[in-house]
């Protein structure tokens, strides 16, 4: 179950980060309040995963569902830029996250 957990907090870890680009600098109350629901699921839902995941898994494979997302936001959504170097990086980002899983005992 913990990995579950941590997948949909990374998940909210996504929603939070797009959402507080869309509250632009937190001057948009609605895009404010999504930012701050979800940062706290997303952070709920991680110190649940950590009762069982090493910190070091959990945290790592937290932040990277989050980068490759809002990387993927960032493209498919709001238009920026995808490049050889941005999507390489990506490319090692998820790779890191799959060592990662392939060497937690949990």
């Amino acid at each position: 179950m913990a990995w579950v957990y941590l997948t949909i907090a990374g998940l909210f870890e996504i929603v939070w980060a797009y959402s507080m680009k869309q509250s632009e600098g937190f001057t948009r109350p609605g895009a404010t309040a999504i930012t701050i629901a979800a940062m706290i699921v997303s952070f709920a839902l991680l110190s649940l995963s950590m009762k069982s995941l090493p910190l070091g898994t959990a945290y790592t494979i937290w932040t990277g569902i989050g980068a490759v997302g809002a990387f993927l936001v960032g493209i498919f959504v709001l238009g920026e830029q995808a490049n050889a170097m941005r999507i390489g990086a990506a490319i090692l980002i998820v790779s890191g996250l799959l060592l990662m899983k392939l060497s937690s005992p949990a």
